[in-house]
């Protein structure tokens, strides 16, 4: 019996969709889901909701839980990760609290940044753990990584372990579809090409039956500014810098200099900035969810459409040779965008069949949008840098060289702000709890 092993399976309505869209499609039928959790009751509560899922899709895949971590990689042919370090308390908590006493404020701090920085550093060294075991029980397997920050946590996986490893995200299937319902324009029958990094890959090419589309996206977007609403920032990006990116304006509030500025308040109300919306959504979905659970957990009728997730597209393929495009998160070996860093994460399009996950040539990138990719990749490079070798000053090296954090604070505060950061993640971190040292 093949196997399908879901590393952070108590997070429970992502479970569903991903294992769900698995259910739904014909070549996984058989397969054994293995779940896998720290939180005993949440991956209790997913295997009740997938056991009735199942039920009602009529389909015969076997879910199973395990407490064993290794026991549930044992011969998996593919394993998706979706597991947060830390959780939302402490780990988010104190990524958002620290450096608000510095005065640098986040809205996502998952990605870059100083809370991406240190989601990553926790992170890092669970993965690959997950790695020692999967190349003693599961040595071929797939790795499907879903977890943030995905350029950090995919390139520690890809330069460091040997796992064949994807970074998937669902911004680049959103992009079009928002980006045109936003303007009340027609996705039928266009044609686009996107790349670049995670979070910040651009809409390179977008067209009809040959026709142009973005000089009437730009007249679109230009009018819409004069109203307040959900995606100014990447409004504001495209109209500077030409192009269109993936990731929604909360984020992309925070991956640059420009937007999120102590001596510039009047431009969080001018762009409409959600400041400390991360902490704010995990809130809410924790009060939903206590709410929800029983229908959910419990629900006999539960049922599911596929969504536009990868994985199931990707096992698909990979399991009937009938080949799929995605766009993944990938080494940039050889080049792939020919302007950016070798040993960079890059997000393009890949063509998965049953030879595994092929990516794309893109080429060189406009340059203008190389360079905003380069400021997040010195961040990313210097993180992964960090976590391998436990060097406490590439840590500081990572956040001075992150965009929002060095507009904002002084190197001696980043410094100062980083050690607090270690100290308070305490024993989430134990290669850094050792005498702080000076760049």
């Amino acid at each position: 019996m093949s196997k399908i092993t879901f590393l952070g399976a108590g997070s429970t309505i992502f479970a569903k969709n991903v294992l769900g869209d698995c259910m739904l499609t014909p070549s996984i039928q058989g397969f054994e889901f293995a779940l896998y959790d720290i939180d005993l009751q949440r991956l209790k509560d997913s295997e009740n909701m997938l056991n009735n899922l199942k039920k009602s899709l009529g389909s015969d895949v076997t879910v199973k839980s395990y407490t064993d971590r290794k026991e549930a990689l044992r011969d998996a042919k593919y394993v998706v990760n979706a597991i947060q370090v830390g959780g939302y308390k402490p780990s988010t908590v104190i990524d958002f609290e620290i450096p608000k006493k510095y005065g640098l404020r986040q809205t996502i701090g998952d990605t870059v940044g100083v809370g991406g920085i240190f989601r990553s550093l926790r992170t890092i060294p669970v993965m690959l753990d997950f790695a020692k075991d999967m190349k003693e029980v599961c040595p071929d397997a797939w790795f499907l990584n879903y977890t943030n920050p995905m350029a950090s946590l995919t390139g520690a996986m890809l330069r460091y372990t040997g796992i064949k490893t994807v970074g998937l995200c669902h911004s680049v299937q959103a992009a079009i579809p928002d980006l045109f319902k936003s303007l009340n324009m027609d996705t039928e029958g266009v044609q686009w090409k996107i790349a670049g990094i995670n979070h910040l890959a651009w809409l390179l090419e977008v067209s009809k039956d040959g026709r142009d589309l973005y000089p009437e996206i730009k007249k679109r977007a230009v009018a819409k500014q004069q109203e307040k609403h959900e995606d100014m920032i990447r409004f504001e990006l495209m109209n500077r810098f030409g192009y269109y990116v993936t990731e929604s304006s909360e984020h992309n509030a925070e991956y640059h200099p420009y937007f999120i500025k102590n001596n510039y308040p009047d431009l969080i109300k001018k762009f409409n900035i959600p400041l400390d919306e991360y902490p704010r959504r995990c809130e809410e979905q924790i009060e939903k969810w206590e709410k929800m659970r029983e229908d959910v957990v419990n629900n006999q009728n539960l049922t599911h459409e596929r969504t536009h997730e990868y994985a199931s597209y990707i096992i698909e393929a990979m399991e009937t040779d009938k080949p799929f495009r995605i766009h993944g998160n990938v080494l940039n070996t050889g080049g792939l965008i020919s302007n950016l860093p070798a040993n960079s994460v890059v997000e393009v399009p890949c063509l998965v069949d049953r030879n595994g996950v092929n990516p794309c040539y893109v080429g060189d990138l406009p340059e203008q949008l190389a360079a905003l990719n380069r400021t997040n990749i010195n961040t990313q490079l210097l993180t992964i840098e960090a976590a391998m070798t436990g060097n406490r000053e590439h840590i500081y090296h990572a956040a001075m060289l992150d965009p929002h954090t060095a507009s904002e604070l002084s190197i001696d505060d980043i410094v100062s702000l980083c050690d607090d950061l270690i100290e308070a993640h305490g024993e989430m971190l134990p290669n850094f709890q050792q005498e702080k040292t000076l760049v």
